[in-house]
């Protein structure tokens, strides 16, 4: 995970939406989409639930988010 991902991962999970992080974070939603999927690749695990164009952190997710998840 590089600091930009962990910049990413905190807009996203606030924002609860790609497009609202992604405008937060002035990048366009495929590219934030692109670098949340190699993300989870790399933990191997979703770190959010999608709910239609909502999404909202999963167990995994926050277990990353507050530093106890193991990889």
């Amino acid at each position: 995970m590089t600091l930009v991902q962990l910049r990413q991962f905190i807009a996203l999970a606030k924002a609860e939406s790609f497009v609202k992080a992604a405008d937060a974070l002035n990048m366009t939603q495929p590219a934030l989409s692109r670098s949340i999927k190699s993300l989870e690749e790399e933990f191997g695990k979703q770190l959010f639930d999608r709910i239609g164009k909502r999404i909202e952190l999963n167990s995994f997710g926050h277990d990353v988010q507050i530093g106890r998840a193991s990889c």
